[in-house]
């Protein structure tokens, strides 16, 4: 068993027996935070990102493949 694991399995096994409300109310709020801290985005960012799932939906996008493709003729032309 890996170090990784080991402080899991030790943390699960502290959560679970815990009785002290304190305790357990400050790892959420730790928790919480951390989760908050990773994904946090701006209002901006929020709009773009449903702008974009919107094109996706309604077929509004151009593959990988199609994008390279238009590329390399563009530079032929150069």
């Amino acid at each position: 068993m890996d170090a990784t694991t080991q402080i899991k399995n030790n943390l699960i096994s502290r959560i679970r027996d815990s009785k002290d409300l304190s305790f357990l109310k400050a790892l959420q709020t730790i928790f919480d935070s951390s989760e908050k801290g990773l994904y946090q985005l701006s209002s901006e960012q929020e709009s773009s990102i449903s702008i974009g799932r919107n094109q996706i939906e309604n077929g509004q996008f151009s593959t990988n493949e199609s994008v390279i493709s238009e590329m390399k003729e563009w530079l032929k032309e150069k």
